[in-house]
């Protein structure tokens, strides 16, 4: 039973009329190739055949071309930031159109420094949205915090307004102001955050959920939390980042940082559900899925398979098999009365 706080789906709340499907073969985020093979990948395990089993027309709109930079020294310790900069431009660009032409769109990585691009092409659209990044990292480093200095680790600090002063101004991104407040934030699945990071995250007062306080609360009550804290004044778009490294390595062996500890299946499929149950979501990456990386087939495939099913029940699949409708809500709100 939920709590009386929480966001519920209204009757008639409109869901998604179409989708597009967005492949952003891109690698230069981080050091380990292969992460650019990632959107033929989950594409290759199901992905638009499984979306059209849906209520609404899938458009796949193939991948984007990106180019890479013959000369583009490091800045500071920062590798490929030019490209990175290109390359999330272009992306930014093209999930503004989606989003004006009426799609829930689905960005497929990819790293995760893409996320730059995917949110803030989606602000331009939807200046109020909300932002829940589902993740075993917090990707809030600076240049000044980052251990590594690769940019998938940064992507939420070129977001956020309150670390606009602690931002230097790399090569390649001059195109971005941030956009995004500390307080439409959430983070969920934490569980390798650097030391920096996470003054960050204390000094900011960002709303996070870390792999003990998903033990200690259960992913019911996390996402509850969530709800209540970014929708309960205003009822917004989401922008849902989801790192495959976000659910344990034994589901998702085939990507670039994995850490143990993470989600279970159930808990990664309840965190999607639920926030397809709101109505609100508006965009979605899949990213850091590296087939180059699987130990075997078969660990490329269970990541590839993961990836799928975490989209498809962003967009309504059930767990029974068939899509959520108005209908088998109803039924499922009736079940939970008589069971009061």
């Amino acid at each position: 039973m939920r709590s009386k706080g929480s966001i519920r789906p209204a009757p008639g709340r409109s869901r998604a009329h179409s989708v597009a499907v967005l492949g952003a073969p891109f690698s230069k985020g981080q050091k380990r190739g292969g992460v650019e093979n990632g959107p033929k990948a989950i594409r290759d395990a199901g992905l638009i055949e499984r979306l059209s089993h849906l209520d609404y027309p899938v458009h796949d709109f193939g991948d984007l071309s990106f180019q890479h930079l013959e000369k583009d020294e490091p800045y500071m310790h920062v590798p490929f930031p030019r490209t990175v900069g290109r390359a999330n431009k272009l992306l930014s660009g093209a999930v503004s159109n989606a989003v004006g032409a009426g799609h829930t769109t689905i960005m497929l990585g990819g790293d995760h420094s893409l996320a730059i691009g995917s949110v803030e092409g989606h602000a331009k659209q939807r200046p109020d949205l909300c932002l829940i990044w589902v993740d075993a990292h917090a990707d809030i480093n600076t240049p000044f915090t980052s251990p590594s200095g690769n940019l998938h680790g940064q992507s939420v600090a070129f977001m956020l307004k309150e670390l606009q002063n602690k931002m230097p101004e790399l090569p390649g991104f001059s195109w971005v102001k941030p956009f995004l407040s500390a307080k439409d934030l959430v983070y969920i699945g934490l569980r390798d955050v650097d030391p920096g990071e996470y003054d960050i995250l204390k000094d900011l007062g960002v709303q996070y959920f870390t792999m003990r306080d998903i033990d200690r609360l259960g992913i019911q009550r996390v996402m509850e939390v969530t709800f209540d804290h970014l929708l309960s004044r205003k009822q917004r778009p989401i922008h849902l980042s989801f790192d495959i490294d976000a659910m344990d390595p034994s589901l998702a062996p085939a990507t670039g940082t994995p850490v143990n500890g993470g989600l279970t299946y159930r808990e990664g499929i309840w965190i999607t559900e639920e926030i397809h149950n709101t109505g609100l979501l508006s965009v979605m990456d899949l990213v850091e899925v590296n087939p180059d990386l699987g130990a075997s087939r078969e660990a490329v495939e269970s990541t590839a398979s993961m990836a799928v099913d975490v989209i498809a029940s962003a967009l309504g699949q059930t767990r029974e098999g068939g899509p959520i409708t108005q209908e088998s809500q109803t039924l499922k709100e009736d079940t939970e009365q008589l069971r009061l």
